[in-house]
């Protein structure tokens, strides 16, 4: 029996260790995101110092708006191990000025974005987690926390009808349709907060916040979470039915006035340059592919004999081609930067390897080096519109097989290039990492060559894998420090194990360089 109690009492002090663990990530993710909590409080004296506890517990920047409370509310702020920042606002000036406030410190203090949540114990700061899944999976958007099983809540009737109007209401605005509008648990890009200097005074301003968001393209996510309502006899409310309905009334008359005016032509205009620019990319591509392209390297070639300086050349020029569009920015809506802490220069032949999101991805692998060969998937060995070029230029593609193509591999390396293989074997739709195969691992060993790895970020934000539009987002690129045979054969025996080892660095690798790059998009 004392040793069951002994293993029992080891698993749940590891438990407990694990999730140290994971809450100190969680932490430093939320830091490294630029992300904190803003908890704007009125006279909530008997609820505001476990909240505040609970959300500093999940997050180390917590920053606390005292709306002019009169009760204990400082005094139970001051009895907090963990001193959170405390704006103080002397006379109570109504919740939209206390989050106006709240975000103003917070862009000052440099965060770029800002969860709020209500500090009455309506929302559970354990929903933090969720709120940050949702703004790694959709960066830049508003987040809005969608309260669970609001119908089935004891609420007033007054509270269910104000739910109800304002998101009618907000659908007539914007043509986005959420389920809860009027919920305080939100996730905001600060940078992308419009409409500040208009906003009104009382809780409503968190409906203008959302309209003004919209209406310049923000996307709006809903999230759903958790929601608690005390007994009625508990409840600390400062709605007044009366007056605060006819300033809802009235505010959404305005607002239904701009909508016209001021949204409606917002969303039109915003509608047609993302159209024009992804007309402009997929036509300037056509034609300078197969019309301009495609009839030189042909004339080219058919002159005289392919000669190695020939095939050569061509790659000169494809070489050309992508630098030229990466670094004077010439997909429309992306800029891009890249970052070569190590000073590759591929005069060694390697094998580069890349993760997978989107059609842009083969131009930073072109513009790498002048002799570069990539394994294409058959699609785009067989596409009308470059398979004459690529074939051309000896690229391969991956489903002939490895041992089929060794031989070619191997004499492309011996005349100095490099071979771009793609791990994933396929584009990400989601711009997650997936699994590794192990053929650039099996390509590395067999010719006995270093692996560079080269991570691209952005790229599958501004063209998904299934998306038919050209987004406007950064894209930036990293390339890794040169790996040799040793160095691969020293984290992984196997190519099973290389190729393990190397997906966890990208994932490590591409979820900083996204912390960093989404604080400003």
């Amino acid at each position: 029996m004392s040793n069951c109690i002994v293993e029992s009492t080891k698993l749940e002090q590891q438990n407990v260790n694990l999730d140290a663990i994971q809450l100190a990530e969680q932490k430093a993710t939320l830091r490294e995101r630029g992300i904190c909590v803003i908890i704007p409080t009125y006279n909530n004296g008997g609820t505001i110092a476990d909240v505040v506890a609970r959300a500093m517990h999940q997050c180390d920047d917590v920053i606390v708006v005292c709306d002019g409370c009169t009760d204990d509310t400082l005094l139970q702020l001051d009895h907090l191990p963990s001193k959170p920042v405390i704006v103080d606002l002397k006379t109570n000036r109504g919740k939209g000025t206390a989050l106006k406030e709240g975000f103003r410190y917070a862009l000052k203090a440099g965060f770029a974005y800002a969860i709020t949540l209500d500090g009455d114990g309506q929302h559970y700061p354990e929903d933090i987690p969720c709120l940050l899944k949702a703004n790694q999976k959709h960066p830049g958007a508003l987040i809005v926390g969608e309260r669970k099983d609001l119908d089935k809540a004891e609420r007033s009737g007054g509270s269910k009808f104000a739910n109800k109007f304002s998101n009618f209401w907000f659908y007539v605005q914007t043509g986005c349709n959420l389920r809860d509008t009027q919920t305080g648990y939100r996730l905001y890009p600060l940078k992308k907060l419009h409409g500040l200097s208009l906003l009104t005074s009382r809780y409503e301003a968190e409906l203008e916040l959302m309209v003004f968001a919209s209406w310049h393209g923000v996307e709006l996510v809903s999230e759903p979470v958790n929601v608690f309502y005390p007994p009625r006899e508990e409840r600390v409310s400062h709605f007044r039915p009366g007056k605060d309905f006819a300033r809802i009334f009235v505010l959404n008359m305005v607002l239904c006035f701009l909508a016209v005016v001021y949204g409606l032509p917002m969303r039109i205009g915003r509608a047609l340059f993302t159209a024009l620019r992804t007309a402009y990319s997929f036509l300037f591509f056509t034609f300078f592919t197969m019309f301009v392209m495609t009839p030189l390297v042909h004339i080219y070639l058919s002159i005289g004999k392919i000669t190695e300086k020939k095939r050569y050349h061509l790659h000169c020029i494809l070489n050309f081609m992508a630098r030229f569009v990466l670094h004077y920015h010439k997909i429309p809506g992306v800029k891009c930067t890249i970052d070569n802490p190590h000073g590759e220069t591929f005069e060694k032949p390697a094998v580069m390897i890349c993760n997978h999101q989107s059609h842009l991805d083969i131009v930073p692998m072109l513009a790498q080096t002048r002799k570069m060969i990539i394994l294409t998937a058959d699609w785009v060995w067989n596409s009308p519109f470059y398979s004459y070029v690529i074939h051309n230029a000896e690229f391969l593609p991956a489903s002939a097989g490895m041992d089929a193509i060794m031989p070619h591999l191997k004499s492309l390396v011996e005349r100095g290039y490099s071979i771009a293989i793609y791990p994933e074997g396929t584009r990400s739709p989601d711009c997650s990492i997936a699994r590794f195969h192990q053929g650039a691992f099996y390509v590395a060993r067999t010719l006995n060559i270093d692996v560079v790895p080269m991570v691209i970020y952005g790229a599958g934000k501004a063209l998904p894998k299934h998306g038919r539009k050209l987004r406007k987002w950064p894209m930036h690129i990293e390339l890794g420090k040169r790996m040799s045979p040793a160095e691969l054969t020293a984290i992984g025996e196997t190519l099973k194990e290389q190729a393990s080892w190397m997906r966890k660095y990208y994932r490590k690798r591409y979820t900083e360089i996204a912390n960093k790059v989404e604080q400003d998009v």
